[in-house]
Parts: structure tokens; sequence; C-alpha cells
């Protein structure tokens, strides 16, 4: 059998197959390091630059190993093109019959039971769900997989989504007339009998949730777990270890409890009337919150007199629903369902109610029209090993961003990884040709009124030696919006503004629009892959510290302090680290590519943190000069004496 090395080597079976194909020692290095810690059954975290190719590196040892495989990774648009594309490039190239399966979150698959629902009115779809309703019952006839991603006629952001698939809490499981057909079920079958299984954080996350609450079991056993885009993982089983009560789980039982009553309870008159207070209750108590969208510590929230009212309230108008409900439960599967998910609410409600413990915090989140209750644990490292020993298995953990300043204790720390192997294998793009830092001189404090302004004047002048073909990445929303607002006018070049379409579209739009420049803020900082001459500069306004008033990161900080640590040093800067080098990512994707990084940010210069900035990013030329920005660009793209750019500060 071949080695790793010597498949991906450039005489290689990978190199036959693909053109043009190049050899890369830190795939190669990489890929063994993977196949020996398999070997060994040893917890492996390996950073692995851009352009490295870490996805192969763990296929190639993955598929070659005859173990159970699980792979998560972060997106499920990554999923997808793990699944379709690079598992079946390595299995032709190894030759072996290895089974793999894709499976997603149950919201991602029909429902047949409730698309039933909605075809009866049940659920009352709004907007162009009738019309649309056909659609997905005719796809509903001829799909294999129930995957709501091949439905393309549906829009993505269309309401008929969430009611025609089910959540945790609305599901009848073995009880459903539909189980034998429930393509969810379908999905974990096919899953449990393959080699390779490919997920994403979030169902693998919420699996280890549910083992936590004592809930059952989504994914398969597994020998081997390998997390790709692992950086995610901490910010993300923060989340999924918090318990949230949300306004949007009110009103989804309600809607399910008035297609319960028409299924089942129609002769009860006063059941919809309890339904009507309880949403009313609810109603109100988002009113008493308050009308901006914010982020707060819920103990600065709930005392208030009005939301005290309306919280006893609520609890009150839900106590009589479920005393109804509680009475005629038996006659239906759904009239039972929707009692025991109001319990489950009248539980969380009742926690909110009474202060949290020392070991967690509890925020509130207020978005739009609607509210979220959490109780965030304040570390996560000993919950997320204690679940993962449940699957007793080994664990691989890989991604492009997991050191700050060389060092990976800020990763390992966070999800208690203290004893695995650490390796990093830096970028083979020549980062010292293809590429450029510019610190622009004189930038006022970022926290000083007309930073964002003093950013666009500084961007405008690089925009144009680089004739657009730029990104610029902005810390908040509301630096995006003023620095839309400034630049519009001040140049021939498109202008693409996060929020004018859906991420998707706007990339596309950038790919097939020349010299176009993208503004956008934290999605477009990482998962995006623009190759070529269409992105030639990157912006980044400022460093991206999280926000100081965030409830989570104001209660971790003070528990650092009192434990006598440094809060800022870490977690503020290790952080934003991680994020920043996710941006800086953007720019150079291929071994042709070029371009200009642009940090508008003079605490990189003026304070002593900013090294630890610097020491992270990969090793290419630094200046404060424009001209040599322009020269830079001379050099790839045609000057009067083709010079190479030289002198450094780096």
């Amino acid at each position: 059998m071949l080695t790793p090395s010597e498949i991906l080597g450039r005489d290689g079976p990978l190199a036959a197959i693909i053109p043009d194909y190049g050899e890369r020692p830190q795939q190669m290095a990489m890929a063994e390091a993977v196949a020996d810690a398999m070997t060994r059954g040893q917890t492996l975290v390996c950073e692995a630059g851009t352009g490295t190719g870490k996805t192969f590196a763990y296929l190639v040892p993955a598929l070659q190993s005859g173990c159970k495989v699980v792979i998560s990774t972060g997106t499920k648009h990554l999923q997808d093109q793990l699944f379709h594309r690079d598992v079946e490039i390595i299995r032709r190239v190894l030759g072996v019959s290895v089974n793999v399966s894709l499976l997603k979150g149950r919201a991602n698959y029909l429902c047949l039971h409730r698309l039933r629902l909605a075809e009866t009115d049940r659920l009352r779809p709004d907007g162009n769900g009738p019309a649309h309703l056909l659609t997905v019952r005719q796809w509903s006839q001829r799909t294999g997989s129930g995957d709501m991603n091949e439905l393309a006629a549906l829009p993505e952001g269309s309401s008929l989504r969430a009611l025609v698939t089910s959540t945790a809490d609305n599901c009848l499981g073995q009880d459903c007339d539909d189980f034998s057909n429930c393509f969810v079920f379908r999905a974990r079958q096919r899953a449990a009998e393959a080699d390779v299984v490919i997920v994403n954080h979030h169902l693998l996350l919420a699996d280890l949730a549910l083992r936590e609450r004592g809930y059952g079991e989504l994914l398969p056993a597994a020998d081997v777990i390998i997390f790709d885009e692992a950086h995610q993982l901490p910010d993300l089983a923060s989340q999924f270890f918090s318990t949230t009560l949300s306004s949007h789980q009110y009103l989804e039982l309600a809607r399910d409890c008035k297609a319960a009553y028409f299924a089942e309870a129609a002769d009860l008159p006063e059941f919809l009337t309890l339904v009507d207070n309880m949403e009313q209750a609810l109603r109100r108590l988002r009113l008493a919150l308050g009308r901006d969208d914010r982020r707060a510590a819920w103990h600065a929230v709930r005392d208030e007199e009005a939301v005290a009212g309306e919280l006893r309230a609520l609890m009150e108008r839900s106590h009589d629903m479920h005393q109804l409900l509680d009475e005629f439960a038996a006659r239906g599967k759904q009239l039972d369902q929707c009692l025991k998910r109001l319990s489950g609410l009248m539980n969380l409600l009742d926690a909110f109610m009474e202060s949290g413990g020392d070991a967690e915090v509890q925020w509130l989140e207020i978005r739009g029209g609607g509210f979220l209750l959490h109780s965030t644990p304040l570390d996560i490292a000993g919950t997320f090993q204690s679940r993962l020993a449940e699957y007793d298995c080994q664990c691989i953990y890989t991604s492009a961003t997991l050191t700050v300043g060389g060092r990976f204790d800020h990763f390992t720390r966070q999800l208690g990884l203290e004893q695995a192997d650490c390796h990093a294998w830096s970028s083979p793009f020549d980062f010292r040709r293809q590429a450029l830092l510019y610190l622009p001189a004189e930038l006022p404090d970022p926290r000083a009124d007309g930073y964002t302004a003093a950013v666009v004047e500084a961007a405008l002048p690089v925009l144009e030696l680089t004739r657009g073909r730029a990104f610029l990445l902005f810390t908040s929303h509301r630096a995006l919006s003023d620095a839309a607002e400034l630049i519009q006018g001040r140049m021939d070049f498109p202008v693409l503004v996060q929020g004018q379409a859906p991420r998707t579209d706007l990339l596309e739009s950038f790919r097939r629009t020349p010299h176009a420049v993208l503004l956008g803020t934290q999605s477009f900082w990482e998962g995006v892959d623009v190759k070529g001459q269409a992105l030639s500069c990157v912006i980044i306004d400022k460093l991206p510290f999280a926000a100081p008033d965030d409830p989570v990161l104001q209660a971790r900080l003070q528990k650092i302090e009192e434990q006598g640590g440094r809060p800022f040093v870490d977690v503020q800067v290790p952080e934003a680290v991680i994020t920043l080098k996710q941006g800086v990512g953007r720019l150079i994707r291929d071994a042709a590519d070029y371009g200009v990084l642009m940090i508008c940010d003079p605490r990189l210069k003026s304070r002593s943190y900013g090294r630890i900035f610097l020491k992270s990013l990969p090793d290419m030329p630094v200046t404060q000069s424009l001209g040599d920005v322009q020269a830079f660009f001379d050099r790839f793209e045609g000057s009067a004496d083709g010079k190479e750019l030289v002198g450094s500060e780096k």
C-alpha cells in the first residue's frame, strides 16, 4: 500500500488525474502526521496554512485506515463539497470501495407529515407558500434523500421551509404515520451503515448536547472524528451547551397547537382562546423588553417591574394552556406532543425567572420582533471533553487558523486539549513575493469620532491603484453602513454591499463583475474563496476585538480576572488574532494570486500587543508607503522598469 506522501507526491496517483498538479510538502507532512496519529490513537491538533490542501491531507489516511470515520466541517456548503467532490476523488485514487454517507440536521430534510399539514392549511403558509407547496409535493415524489438543498426552486428565505421540515420539539418520532418513509430516519440509517460519515459542526454539537441532556443520539459510533474548520468549535460549543428559551419557540408551539386543535380538539371552544391568550402575553413581554435590538445581562432586565410582571403573566397563561392540554392530550399524537413541548418551555421560563449559578451567565438577546433568553456556561472545556468521551474515539482537529503567535495554547485550553500533539505547517504560497502588507500612517485611534471616514479616505487611493478588485471588511454593521454611504460616488468601480442581496449572490456578482468592490462584515471574513485577479486587495478597518459590552464576554473576563488571569491577553487578543487571520486568508487563494493586504488599525504599530498580531500573519513585506503599493502592482501588472519590491519592516 502506498503511503500518504506517495499518494500526494508529484509521481503519485493523484497527480495522474489532476491537471497541472503541484506537489506540496506541507500537505504530505500533514497527511503523514494524521496517519501516524490514527495508528497511535493520539489526539492531533494541526494548523495548515492557506493552500496546504488539508482536506486531501486528512482524507487520504482516513480512507486508507479502514476505520469508521466521522468528518465534521464548518458549513453545509463545505459538507456538500466534501461529499460530492473531494471524497469521490480520493476514493477513485485509492481504488477503495468505501461507503460514504452525508448526514445533516433534521431541519434540512423534508417532513412528509408537516407537508401534509401545510397542504391542509393547518400550518397556514403565507405569501407564495401555496404556490410553492405544489413544487414541494412534486419534488417529494421523486427525491431519494429529501435534502431541501436539492430544491433550488424554493427560495432559501422562504417561510415554507420551516413549515415542511421538523424540529426535535415537533417531531412525532416513531408515533408518526410517515415514520417508515421519514427522510431523517433514512439518512441516519445510511450513516449508521457507512464507513465515512460527513456531518457539520452544528449537527455534531447538537448530538453532544442531546447526549448531555439524556435525549439519545443523532450520530453513529465512530473510531475517529476529524474536525475540519476546528477554529469554529469553541464558540459553537458554547452556543450548543447553552440553554435557550425564545419567543420563536413559543410562537411555533402556538401555531402547532392550532393545527392540533383542528385535527384533534375542534369541539373545545376555549382551546383557541387559551392559545391566543398565551400569544398575547408573549407579545406584551416582548414590548416590555424594549424596542431596539440588543444583548444584555438578563439579571439587569429581569427585575424591572414591567418585565417581571409580564414574565408572571406569560407563566400564568402557559399554565392555563397546560391544564387544558393535560386533560385532553390522550386524544391524539399532536396534542400530546404540544403538551410535552409546553412543559419544557415552562421549565425553561421558570429557570429564567430565577438567578443562574456561578458557572453560567444568563443573558437576553433581542432581534427585531423576537427575543431569546440564554444560559451559557462560562467554561465549556470540561463539558466538551466529557461528552466526547462517550464516543470513545480518537479526535483530529485541523484549520488554517488555530495558533496565536505560533502557539496553540488558546485553542487547546478552550477545548481541554492540553495533552494533544500539535503541529503547524505554513502556507505553501510565497507571501514574500505574492503579497504586501500596507499599514497606512497617521490614522486616528479606532475609538475616535470619524474613524470610519478616515478609513475610507485612506482606502480610496489604494482602490484606485488596485482598480477595484477589493474586499473591504468591517468589524461592525454600523461601520459597514457608514462606509457604504461615504464611498458611494467617490470612485468609478461597481460597489457591492452586504445586505443588498444574499451572500452567495453577492459573491457571484463580485466574481463576474470586473473591478468590483465588496463591503462586508463578519460573514465575509471566512469561508469565501475568490481566486485570481478578481480579488487583489483586502482592506480591514480595524482589529476585530469582540464587542466589550457582550454579556458572555464580560462574564468570562470577570471570571478570569477573579482567578488571577489576564483577561485582555488571555482571551481578547487571541480571539481577535484568530478572526484577523481568517480575514487575511481571503487574499491569496492560489499560487498564481497576488495582492495587497491593508490593515488600517494604527494599534498594530502603537501598542505592544500589535506584535502578536503581526507575528501571527503570514511572512510578507510590510510598508507604510503608498508608493510601495503602486510599485507592487506595477511589478505584477506592468511597469517601466519591472523592478522587484525591496525592503521590509517584518
